[in-house]
């Protein structure tokens, strides 16, 4: 045997080349996008709550008048009204807006062969402009409008959809619901692929109709997306104001005022920027109520499965 057939070739380790890193920290690329949010969002929250407690104007000076806008708040049954309109509107977006939505996300999940067409037709609403959508329903609503003259044609009688006290907050319910049930059905849609069809069809064999399969097989599953959809619907049911401002305008008789329209209507109309900024807190704080209690909810439920 030879020198060269015994000599071992050992194979030469190629230096690895260090990856590109930025000398200054990553973090310095973010840091616009930081001191933005900082200013836009935080900084005006609390400048907002510290003027909750002045009677500003908006301009000039101010005096400190401690917790009289918040007793004026619970003290002026015009707001006490705006309070219970916006609980209404809120709970019923988003007990029928969850229920409706769920109900086509079931009936559009899997067997349908003109789903995806549908499921398109259904989230369209959302995309459209809130604004644009509420000008459309006024139309709709008006009282030579389409609706009722399609009530004339069949014999009934019209009506004054949004000049009625009565009427008027369930027209702007029935808008919010209509441009809303895409995006929940999407949510829904979401949790029901992660619904194993062996489960179902296991249910099924074991007797189990449609009713006990989703209450005992699918709803158990999609709890995370129940969990999204009451939430994000809750919050912007309490937010309502886009809808109100274009079908309504608050009346009539105050009959659809909302609490975000009267932050709105104190500060920029009635220049009282202190009132106004009293309110914006009140709402601000129902909503964080609200979330807490739904994140309470869900981490119970995560612990339990851990």
């Amino acid at each position: 045997m030879t020198k060269l057939e015994t000599q071992v070739q050992v194979p030469r380790r190629t230096p690895k080349k260090k990856a590109y890193q930025v000398r200054l920290g990553s973090w310095w690329w973010a840091l616009p996008a930081l001191v933005l949010m900082l200013i836009v969002i935080y900084v005006t929250t609390i400048a907002g709550g510290f003027f909750a407690f002045t009677n500003w104007s908006g301009l000039g000076a101010f005096d400190f008048v401690g917790l009289q806008n918040f007793v004026k708040i619970f003290q002026t049954p015009e707001l006490i009204g705006s309070l219970w309109n916006t609980l209404i509107l809120a709970f019923g977006f988003l007990i029928f807006t969850n229920v409706l939505g769920l109900l086509f996300a079931l009936a559009l999940n899997r067997t349908l062969k003109s789903r995806y067409v549908l499921r398109t037709l259904i989230f369209m609403p959302v995309v459209v402009s809130p604004i644009a959508v509420s000008y459309i329903w006024k139309f709709i609503f008006d009282y030579n409008g389409p609706l009722n003259q399609a009530l004339a044609g069949v014999g009934l009688p019209k009506q004054n959809w949004l000049a009625d006290p009565g009427l008027a907050i369930w027209c702007v319910l029935v808008v919010m619901i209509w441009q809303n049930i895409g995006f929940v059905m999407v949510i829904y849609l979401a949790g029901l692929a992660t619904v194993p069809i062996e489960m179902e069809e296991a249910a099924a064999l074991d007797g189990a109709g449609p009713f006990s399969r989703f209450r005992l097989v699918v709803l158990p599953m999609i709890q995370p997306s129940v969990a999204i959809a009451t939430t994000l619907t809750l919050i912007q049911g309490l937010r309502v104001f886009d809808q109100v401002v274009a079908l309504t305008g608050g009346g009539p008789a105050g009959a659809t005022q909302t609490l975000a329209l009267e932050v709105y209507q104190q500060a920029f109309t009635y220049q009282q920027f202190g009132f106004g900024a009293a309110l914006a807190l009140v709402l601000s704080l129902l909503i964080l109520l609200f979330s807490i209690a739904q994140q309470y909810a869900t981490r119970d439920r995560s612990a339990k499965e851990a």
